[in-house]
């Protein structure tokens, strides 16, 4: 699942076909015309070609004999790749709408719930010095708070990456290219908002916990951290006017 490369008219083409799929635009089932996208993209057959491949290889187009190229059942495509992740969170508004934005923060927000707490505990009983130094790296930066948006976001996956790698899982060590994406599109709306909290004392309790070797407290913390990330980006985005849930659902009032 290494992220694709986004440079050249290669990844740009990628980008653009990706984008039209998952948005609905080219949907599933329909062959492509190679001749028409290949004028519309302004590209050679060639480099259309191998853009296709890309796709192929993420499960989200096919090629056969008599019937061409086309667009594979949503159920087929491998939706956990770095990129279709990154795909959907960056693509225009128009694709899959606030709607879907909301169903894959979502989503995300129970992915974290259950891999997150479960990973942590795991940290705190296998933690090395150079996990720790890492992770006390990322929460200083995390406490800059005057380095911008930018830099928030870049601390926050920087913790969250340390915090998965502190498992010595290398499955769970892998899950950052799943949450990575995500992860970033959630912490610009959030830490890009004049409204946003402050995360470090939430990230500090996980790690005093995973300094401890204290897996309860561990896990006790990152559902609380969380919780509160729930609820920031639940009141940045105005998602409701009376009351916020928490991950499991639980109705939280203000």
């Amino acid at each position: 699942m290494t992220p694709y490369a986004r440079r050249g008219v290669h990844g740009q083409t990628v980008e653009a076909l990706a984008r039209r799929i998952l948005g609905g635009r080219i949907p599933e089932g329909a062959t492509l015309d190679l001749v028409a996208l290949q004028g519309e993209l302004d590209v050679s057959l060639t480099a259309l070609r191998e853009s296709l491949k890309v796709l192929a290889a993420k499960g989200m187009i096919d090629a056969r004999q008599k019937r061409g190229t086309f667009v594979r059942p949503r159920a087929d495509w491998n939706l956990l790749d770095a990129d279709v992740l990154r795909w959907r969170f960056e693509g225009d508004a128009g694709d899959e709408g606030e709607g879907g934005d909301r169903a894959l923060l979502r989503d995300l927000a129970e992915m974290r719930a259950i891999v997150e707490p479960a990973a942590v505990r795991l940290a705190a009983a296998r933690r090395t010095g150079t996990d720790l130094a890492a992770l006390d790296a990322a929460l200083a930066a995390m406490g800059e708070r005057d380095a911008g948006p930018a830099h928030a976001v870049d601390a926050d996956l920087a913790f969250h990456r340390a915090l998965l790698a502190a498992t010595h899982n290398e499955l769970l060590d892998r899950m950052r290219l799943v949450l990575e994406s995500g992860l970033a599109h959630r912490d610009r709306i959030v830490h890009g908002s004049p409204d946003s909290g402050d995360p470090v004392p939430a990230h500090r309790a996980v790690l005093d916990a995973v300094r401890d070797r204290d897996p309860h407290a561990a896990e006790a913390a990152m559902h609380a951290l969380l919780d509160q990330a729930h609820r920031d980006q639940h009141r940045i985005s105005n998602a409701g006017p009376d009351e916020t849930r928490d991950i499991e659902g639980t109705p939280r009032h203000r």
